[in-house]
């Protein structure tokens, strides 16, 4: 279904007030007003200031720059190559790159007018506030992504839930038909979750983290070691008590999937179940000690699990 984001929608009505305005003013090339903001729009705040901070200096420079070439020199079209030559690397070392493409618009102007006067500059200088202002405006409005981020937390935590029961049912019947579907699905969700979170930080000037992308973090490294016990857990083919009684820890544990921080419940209880393991009498059989041996590494997998999730102070 087509569809028009909001970026969308405010690059186009920011071009067209930025050429009104310019229009109104009665500047020269206004138009080139509507450009400056379509160049200075961008995904998030902190990068749309950035930017803006970029062109400005660039076109800043750009005006003295062509005083000294295209009077000094001459007016033409060899000299513009040749004041690129020494333009570009300089704004590389200012870092203000970003602004070369809207300063060659200054260059350009100043150029076709044969004549670099007073007036003139203050009507490039004109045109890049008007650019550059409208564009910093129409960047103040950042739609919230909380929701979005609520539904991600809440598919990745549902993914969670579903690969333990997927280990819980393997533990006490060493048989599974599950196709692995909500490995491939958590690995993308987390990685757009994250990207996501990032994005929300930067459209906050006065906030450096984001509780979010702490949590999805967090996740991220939780899954990694869903993955490598998985491989653990299938090896498992002789049933023994310390199955069973982690399998009944694996459902509290799932039942309890949220993004509050109740992992020292857990570890306290996976402490208490593994000096149980201790004190139970040797394995018998080989087959035996090798699931023995499984399961407590597999107790100790997820040991790690529950001491990220309690380093995390939880989200309300």
């Amino acid at each position: 279904m087509f569809k028009i984001g909001y970026r969308t929608l405010k690059t186009a009505l920011g071009t067209t007030i930025a050429i009104c305005l310019a229009q109104l003013l009665q500047l020269e090339n206004f138009a080139s007003a509507g450009i400056i903001t379509i160049l200075c729009i961008k995904v998030t705040q902190k990068k749309s200031l950035k930017s803006s901070w970029e062109r400005f200096l660039a076109c800043s420079m750009a005006i003295p720059f062509s005083y000294l070439f295209f009077e000094w020199i001459t007016y033409h079209p060899l000299v513009i190559g040749i004041m690129l030559l020494v333009f570009i690397p300089t704004m590389v070392i200012l870092k203000a790159k970003d602004g070369i493409v809207t300063s060659t618009v200054i260059i350009l102007h100043l150029f076709t007018s044969e004549h670099i006067t007073w007036s003139l500059v203050f009507n490039e200088f004109a045109l890049i506030v008007i650019g550059i202002g409208v564009a910093l405006i129409m960047n103040l409005y950042m739609p919230s992504v909380d929701k979005k981020l609520k539904d991600y937390q809440e598919r990745i935590e549902g993914n969670f839930a579903k690969i333990f029961i997927e280990i819980e049912h393997y533990l006490l019947t060493h048989d599974s038909e599950w196709d692995g579907k909500e490995i491939t699905e958590t690995s993308r969700l987390l990685a757009e979750a994250k990207t996501l979170s990032f994005r929300d930080v930067e459209n906050h000037f006065l906030r450096h983290e984001n509780l979010y992308y702490h949590y999805f973090k967090m996740r991220e490294k939780q899954f990694e070691i869903i993955e490598r016990v998985l491989p653990i857990v299938t090896t498992i083919s002789v049933s023994v008590e310390q199955g069973k009684m982690l399998a009944e820890f694996i459902q509290d544990l799932r039942e309890n999937i949220h993004p509050g921080n109740t992992a020292h419940k857990f570890l306290k209880r996976l402490a208490e179940m593994n000096e149980e393991f201790v004190n139970m009498p040797l394995p018998e059989t080989r087959g035996e000690f090798e699931t023995r041996a499984a399961l407590l590494h597999f107790v100790r997998e997820m040991e790690q699990y529950l001491v990220l999730k309690s380093y995390f102070k939880g989200i309300k």
